[in-house]
């Protein structure tokens, strides 16, 4: 059994046989570090493949499972060893009024497996919850996905309640979602936007070492 095997597994989405081989690779001695490079190059792939239109939702979301069931096995080993950088911290949910979460889900596993914590609020989120939760986890990202044009207006209203409570300047406020763009990060003032998912390790880490 082998890395490749493993890459192969989670790629094909195939969960339990991917949790049985991270376990016997632990137990054969392999770095949990090299495993979750592994898994990031993976789900760099899968992300490829997706935005080719080669593979589809159910695909990518199988492989998501699988890559979940992997780290947890990992993340205890990974913890121990203080091998794990911790990149940043943050909070992720989509808008209140909006119920598409499939593409947060991707960002989140994503985003896990390349050192970032990230606490998944779900979908329907209010505006305040993100903050509240933002101030409680002490998390150096907000970050908010809306799929519609009709919630789009809630991406700003978070961004106007760090600043009615004078702490804007605490967070990286992201935003994504199909009809966001530059522009209209631009317009509401975020520092942020996150026009794929296996783009968003890449640009959280630069907008971190910007500062």
């Amino acid at each position: 059994m082998s890395l490749e095997k493993l890459s192969e597994l989670v790629e094909a989405g195939e969960a339990e046989e991917t949790k049985m081989l991270t376990e016997q690779l632990l137990r054969d001695g392999t770095d949990p570090l090299e495993m979750i490079e592994t898994l990031t190059k993976t789900m760099a792939h899968v992300g490829e493949l997706f935005a080719r239109l080669d593979i589809f939702l159910p695909e990518i979301m199988l492989s998501g499972e699988a890559l979940t069931e992997a780290v947890n096995v990992l993340a205890p080993y990974l913890e121990a060893s203080g091998g794990r950088e911790i990149k940043g911290k943050v909070i992720l949910g989509v808008v209140k009024g909006d119920l598409h979460e499939i593409g947060k889900n991707i960002v989140k596993l994503i985003l896990e497996t390349n050192g970032f914590i990230v606490k998944d609020l779900g979908y329907n989120v209010d505006s305040l919850d993100f903050v509240k939760e933002a101030e409680a986890m002490g998390a150096d990202f907000i970050a908010s996905s809306s799929l519609m044009t009709t919630t789009m207006p809630r991406q700003l209203e978070i961004i106007e309640i760090l600043k009615s409570k004078g702490i804007r300047d605490k967070y990286k406020v992201v935003i994504g979602g199909a009809p966001t763009s530059q522009l209209w990060a631009d317009k509401i003032g975020a520092d942020l936007f996150c026009y794929d998912a296996k783009s968003a390790p890449e640009l959280f880490t630069a907008i971190l070492a910007d500062n």
